[in-house]
């Protein structure tokens, strides 16, 4: 057992899923879990929209503690009651240490988060502004990848549970090198990231282990199985040819 073994794996309790009929139970990847291993390092949930990854990433983050919303365990507030009762479904094998830090990352409700902050902050206090552990400039003053940027490189301290779901989706291929980059720095200082992404970049990272998530429920891939990989791979090398495909 090393230290980043924050979760060592997950499993579904039958007898606590209310109806296997009903979202989100009746989905494929609930009705075939078993035992899903989460990698010490870098675990990657893919597939197609609708077929339940982000569903159990959420599930995940509010199990380990996590605001629904996002944000650290320090964030208690609602803007809308969307989420599932699948944690209350999930056992969690836990390793021996606890993180120091984490903080669950919902690309679709980061804007909460960050009013969240200017809420908290408008509040009296005792302590330093929590604007502070993100570089102290609003993130509503920031573009959406410029905010995910400074979460990633102010915020993450390391020793950390990262929970992020499709961080991608405001970075430009640069920046997302640019997070990877970032994402490695934390793993060395013993972080433990559990990612849902469309990004075949993302997906590159080495030794990341990958769960494709699909009709068929879900399993391990290699990076060169994803659909993603295979799709951009084709397109990159002759669009043209992808294009006359479609039309």
């Amino acid at each position: 057992m090393i230290a980043s073994d924050f979760i060592i794996d997950l499993s579904i309790v039958r007898d606590r899923v209310p109806s296997p009929d009903v979202y989100p139970f009746n989905l494929p990847f609930v009705r075939q879990l078993d035992r899903l291993r989460i990698d010490p390092k870098v675990t990657l949930f893919v597939g197609e929209n609708g077929t339940g990854k982000s569903t159990l990433l959420e599930a995940i983050a509010v199990a380990m503690g996590f605001n629904a919303e996002g944000g650290s365990r320090n964030f208690q507030f609602s803007t809308r009651a969307s989420h599932s009762d699948l944690h209350e479904c999930l056992r969690i094998a836990k390793g021996f240490k606890r993180p120091r830090d984490g903080y669950f990352l919902r690309a679709e409700s980061f804007f909460n988060v960050a009013s969240e902050i200017e809420h908290l902050d408008d509040e009296p206090s005792f302590g330093p502004p929590i604007i502070h552990s993100y570089g102290g400039h609003s993130l509503h003053e920031q573009s959406h990848g410029e905010s995910f940027i400074t979460l990633l490189e102010k915020r993450f301290g390391g020793l950390g549970l990262y929970i992020l779901d499709e961080p991608e989706a405001a970075l430009s291929p640069q920046r997302q090198l640019a997070a990877m980059k970032r994402m490695h720095e934390l793993v060395k200082q013993r972080s433990q990231f559990i990612i849902a992404t469309h990004s075949p970049i993302l997906m590159a990272y080495p030794g990341a282990l990958i769960y494709q998530f699909s009709l068929d429920g879900v399993r391990p891939v290699e990076y060169r199985e994803t659909e993603h990989f295979k799709v951009m791979h084709a397109f990159m090398q002759d669009p043209e040819a992808a294009l006359r495909a479609l039309w």
